[in-house]
């Protein structure tokens, strides 16, 4: 059985949204609750904490897989399996974050190599910016952030690192992006002792196969539709799909039914196509998962 450790914070609500939808539902007492139970027999003890612990914790082998972002594993210098990107954030699906360098906009600097030896540096992320700053090697005083980083400048700090997924929040109070240290995203990682276990390395890769399956459908629909042979391969080629699409004879007709998967963003372009291509009963449905 594998011990799981879960997010907290941020990455929490869509995290257990994405264990729901994966046949592996999160049970706990209430939102404080960090511990809570998955009905599987592959799982065992769960856990949910925040997300700068558990990189470490996973390589130390309190657990054996975990969720977190790769910022933090990067940030704790974790050496763990990374089994899969998980291709979501706080809000959904959506492009991995970035760790960035930023300065005032007032301060008439471009670039890092800029930034004056003794500079302030403040961060939630300590490590990844002094590692960064003695490749290039300058000299710069890192003070850890608890938050509210971008209001230290100028005042306390010279510059910050911060996670941003747009700019927007920097940008609106006078900062300056001047560096991209590390894109991160939500990552599913493994103790490494537990992925070369044969029997724990399986149990692994069937939950990442319930994971990735539920990820893979996110924002697919499946079109299923009856069409005149006449018609067949008009419509054929309107539809995109992942594959060829499946096409079978309706017993006793000249008809075939016609079903593939499409991408739920097209469908306003794609159903009217398909109709007056000779589609007929065409049926929108949802997809829980892909496997493929």
């Amino acid at each position: 059985m594998l011990n799981l450790v879960l997010p907290k914070g941020s990455l929490e609500e869509q995290t257990l949204k994405l264990f729901e939808q994966a046949d592996l539902p999160v049970r706990r007492g209430s939102d404080r609750e960090y511990n809570v139970t998955i009905s599987d027999p592959r799982i065992g003890r769960v856990k949910v904490l925040r997300p700068q612990e558990i990189g470490a914790y996973v390589q130390k082998g309190y657990f054996d897989l975990g969720i977190t972002g790769l910022d933090w594993v990067g940030e704790t210098d974790s050496d763990v399996v990374r089994i899969m990107d998980m291709a979501y954030n706080k809000q959904g699906v959506g492009a991995p974050v970035k760790i960035v360098l930023a300065v005032s906009r007032d301060s008439g600097i471009e670039k890092p190599e800029q930034l004056p030896g003794g500079s302030r540096i403040s961060t939630e992320y300590p490590n990844i910016p002094r590692r960064y700053f003695e490749r290039l090697g300058i000299p710069v005083e890192v003070q850890l952030s608890y938050g509210a980083t971008e209001a230290k400048v100028p005042e306390i700090a010279d510059a910050v690192v911060e996670v941003t997924e747009t700019g927007s929040t920097l940008r609106k109070n006078g900062m300056q992006i001047i560096a991209v240290l590390l894109e991160s995203s939500t990552q599913l990682i493994a103790n490494r002792r537990s992925y070369e276990d044969p029997v724990r390395r399986q149990e692994i890769e069937e939950i990442q196969t319930l994971l990735t399956g539920v990820l893979t459908a996110r924002g697919k629909v499946l079109i299923k539709l009856n069409v005149h042979e006449e018609n067949l391969q008009k419509v054929v080629d309107v539809l995109p799909g992942m594959k060829s699409p499946t096409v079978s004879r309706l017993y006793g007709t000249g008809y075939y039914a016609v079903e593939a998967v499409a991408v739920k963003s097209e469908v306003n372009l794609i159903i009217p196509r398909l109709k007056a291509a000779g589609a007929e009963d065409i049926l929108e449905l949802p997809i829980s998962k892909i496997v493929l």
